[in-house]
């Protein structure tokens, strides 16, 4: 059974920091890219940043320079570090683990509010 498990999301003022993770298990995670998608509030769903099965990363533009993510395989986690928080990334943030198109896996979201 495939588990997706985002952590780490709450409370922070502007100008702070926060550390999301996403624990896998039931995939060979080493072979799988993996991502953080958020949703703002009335918004669609966009992507944060990804980190292929070999390490290479991409990066919304919105998050380019404040926002690190990484993985560690033989934890089956990923991060993400986020800093110098601003309002508008308040959001449901998602993980997401994907295989070739063929297999595409989502967790249950962890809520990152900024606020003052």
């Amino acid at each position: 059974q495939v588990q997706i498990v985002e952590s780490g999301g709450g409370l922070v003022q502007p100008g702070g920091s926060l550390r999301l993770s996403c624990a896998t298990s039931g995939i060979i995670f080493s072979s799988y890219d993996m991502g953080w998608y958020r949703q703002p509030p009335g918004k669609q769903r966009e992507l944060v940043a990804v980190i292929s099965s070999g390490g290479t990363t991409n990066y919304g533009d919105s998050v380019k320079g404040r926002f690190t993510i990484s993985r560690d395989n033989a934890k089956s986690t990923i991060y993400l570090q986020m800093n110098s928080l601003k309002p508008e990334d308040t959001a449901v943030y998602y993980c997401n683990a994907a295989l070739r198109r063929i297999f595409d896996y989502w967790g249950q979201g962890t809520q990152v509010t900024v606020s003052s």
